[in-house]
């Protein structure tokens, strides 16, 4: 059966989909997530998307727990936690009836999202055309219009460069060289130096590659060990300012794309929270 309320589904539980979760959840709105078997987050300690390995996991007071189906997730929101169902197509949609759904999937195109799919549906950045795809586009680039709700267009394309951070940009992020599994040699807030060795892919067949970091200073994210990645696959994630308090804690940007993804809920939907 449905959840008893009003209540907004997000497709990803990465970190921008954390700050889109964390805004609602502070408005007082219910919210459900839906991920993969193995989430490709790097911000791990900032993301509810953890809930999938660990069970539960708690981001800034906001807590999330792994549910197993929708009755599981209904049970959950009834106890004011935010549920996570490894639901790739997320098809709980079709039971919890969510007035909104927010794509937060940030594969920088569309991958199945339609506009009736919920009452509201939000998508954040590049791969959406608002008016068609959904009802509305969240702005996830760096920049003046960063957090902007656009009923009309497109956000902006995906740059593929990072965020200067620490003076450092493109060699911020960390790459899987190669497909296979990926292999942790640090770990979260650990600091590091130019060219060492954060992590290692073992590809199906050769030896193992190394993940080098292209910059000094304090591992930010990293993926979890163990999971399958693509050649070309951002693993982690290394920030030259080096504070370990943002390691797991939610960002700027993330915090800006979830005020512009409330915004958009509460025009469109006229959501009302029942008393």
């Amino acid at each position: 059966m449905p959840f008893g309320g009003p209540l907004v589904l997000i497709k990803g539980g990465g970190d921008l989909a954390t700050g889109v979760a964390y805004r609602l959840w502070r408005a007082g709105i219910p919210v459900v997530v839906t991920e993969l078997p193995e989430p490709l987050t790097v911000r791990r300690r900032a993301a509810l998307s953890d809930a999938v390995a660990e069970g539960r996991t708690t981001v800034e007071g906001m807590t999330a727990i792994r549910a197993a189906d929708a009755a599981a997730a209904a049970a959950a929101l009834q106890r004011g936690e935010i549920p996570v169902l490894v639901d790739p197509e997320a098809t709980a949609r079709l039971t919890l009836r969510p007035q909104a759904l927010v794509d937060a999937v940030m594969a920088k195109r569309n991958t199945g999202t339609r506009r009736t799919d919920a009452p509201v549906v939000v998508a954040l950045g590049p791969g959406f055309l608002a008016g068609s795809d959904c009802h509305a586009v969240i702005e996830t680039n760096r920049g003046h219009w960063l957090g902007r709700t656009l009923y009309h267009g497109s956000a902006e394309p995906d740059t593929g460069v990072a965020a200067l951070r620490g003076g450092a940009a493109g060699t911020r992020l960390l790459r899987a060289p190669c497909a296979g599994r990926f292999r942790a040699e640090r770990a979260i807030a650990d600091r590091v130096r130019r060219a060492e060795a954060v992590a290692w892919v073992v590809p199906a067949a050769g030896p193992p590659q190394p993940v080098l970091a292209g910059c000094d200073g304090l591992v930010r994210g990293l993926l979890r060990d163990g999971y399958a990645v693509a050649a070309g696959c951002k693993v982690g994630d290394v920030d030259p300012a080096g504070e370990p308090a943002h390691c797991s804690t939610i960002s700027d940007k993330a915090l800006a794309v979830g005020g512009g993804a409330l915004e958009a809920i509460l025009h469109l939907g006229r959501f009302v929270r029942p008393l």
